[in-house]
């Protein structure tokens, strides 16, 4: 057993105590990583809240068409009160001493009409309520793809350690080889030295491979909102999910529709129309009907009681004739800006589309490829060995068929996951993740 042999079983002895002392890997399918992340997004929990502050905001809103209903009343302590009796006639009669007064007044007002503007305002909230509904899912979509990303990551990572290794095992019994016919002067000292360098290649190689696991570990366990050390086994078959691709038109135009930015601003654009209206709404009078209920007692003078009264108010404010309606303005400025940026995100949206469809089916063709370079590869390496058998090659045309071999297994490694991820991020393109 030669050195490079000992060293390589002692890496894996080391990495087997280490797995024998680690916890269980955690199985994780795509679904159950989504569910999580979605449970444990602070994002999430955020936008909750949200829709939480904009159904208050709904409430609020209902509740301006409400009647109001005040209560009032006080005690007073009066001092050297002057009291003039008008319908005394002269008679003379001394006028009482008031030193205190009680009284209490109830008043209920109901809006009958108020130019609109409590039901612009209603109106407004629930767009404004519907506009954070669909943003929230638009976030949500957002972290479904970025889980999908942290998993698909998670699968190269592993799936580019367990080629590496598997290319190292067989670099490893190649010097094995090498070396034995070294020793009967079969293979020159040369020829073996290169193939050891190329096997140090590959051991460093699969050191970076293995830390690079390791962070997509961690980054998919706080993700998931589990400790950084859990170790997860990927179910790998998301990687040959079916996946159905529409025309292309039919795609944009299925992204106009869905998505759900491009809704939530439709929302806000009426809620700005309603915001136009209600400025609008403010140099008309307002109506409402009141009534009320006063109570009084000044003692060794009067005492009022049942004073019920039942009316109706009328107010205007007579300087909106000649004063700058600034929230009218405000209003029209809004209503700009969001047509504007509507335009602009369907625009995106189109380009964005298009960039996603075309790298789509370029993972695809790229699977095609890579199946067949693998089988090439292999065909190649093949080959190269039965002529380096028969002295026909050089070790140097030997290992660089190896090299062209593993990386073209690692590039077809990737493939299909980046097809898979390719697809979902046009899903999320399109709104319907």
């Amino acid at each position: 057993m030669n050195c490079r042999t000992k060293i390589f079983l002692s890496i894996l002895f080391s990495v087997s105590a280490f797995i024998a002392t680690a916890q269980v890997p955690k199985q994780l399918d795509l679904k159950q990583s989504i569910d999580l992340s979605i449970k444990n997004s602070g994002a999430i929990h955020i936008a909750d809240a949200r829709i939480l502050q904009a159904s208050a905001e709904v409430r609020a809103a209902k509740d301006r068409a409400l009647p109001d209903a005040k209560i009032s009343g006080s005690y007073l302590r009066l001092s050297g009160a002057n009291v003039d009796l008008k319908n005394n006639n002269g008679g003379g009669t001394k006028a009482p001493t008031v030193n205190q007064a009680i009284y209490g007044i109830a008043n209920i007002t109901y809006p009958i009409y108020a130019g609109g503007r409590i039901r612009y305002g209603i109106e407004s909230a629930k767009y404004l309520e519907q506009a954070v509904k669909l943003n929230a899912e638009n976030d949500k979509e957002a972290i479904i793809y970025n889980t999908i990303l942290a998993y698909a990551n998670l699968y190269k990572a592993g799936k580019t350690v367990s080629v590496i290794e598997e290319s190292l095992k067989a670099s490893i019994q190649r010097d094995t080889t090498f070396s034995r016919l070294e020793q009967n002067g079969l293979l020159t000292r040369n020829d073996l030295l290169k193939s050891q360098l190329q096997t140090s290649n590959i051991e460093l190689s699969l050191l970076d491979a293995q830390s690079d696991l390791s962070i997509a570990n961690v980054n998919m366990a706080l993700m998931l909102g589990l400790p950084e050390e859990t170790k997860f086994i990927i179910d790998s078959s998301f990687v040959s999910a079916k996946q159905d691709l529409l025309p292309f038109l039919q795609t944009e135009r299925l992204a106009l529709e869905k998505r759900k930015d491009i809704q939530a601003l439709g929302f806000e654009r009426k809620a700005a129309a309603l915001g136009v209206k209600s400025a609008k709404a403010e140099t008309y009078p307002s109506l409402a009907l009141t009534g009320g209920y006063i109570a009084a007692d000044i003692p060794k003078f009067i005492s009022i009681t049942n004073a019920v009264n039942v009316g109706i108010g009328l107010q205007y404010d007579l300087s909106s004739l000649w004063k700058t309606n600034t929230k009218l303005q405000q209003a029209r400025v809004r209503e700009t800006i969001l047509s504007v940026n509507e335009s602009q995100i369907n625009d995106a949206v189109r380009l964005q589309v298009n960039i996603d469809y075309q790298n789509y089916l370029l993972t695809q063709k790229k699977i095609e490829v890579f199946d067949k370079a693998i089988a090439q590869a292999q065909e190649n390496y093949r080959i190269t060995k039965n002529k380096y058998d028969n002295s026909l090659v050089t070790i140097t045309d030997l290992l660089e068929a190896d090299v062209a071999l593993l990386q073209t297994k690692l590039k077809a490694a990737s493939a299909r996951a980046d097809a898979a991820l390719a697809y979902n991020k046009l899903l999320q393109t399109t709104g319907t993740l």
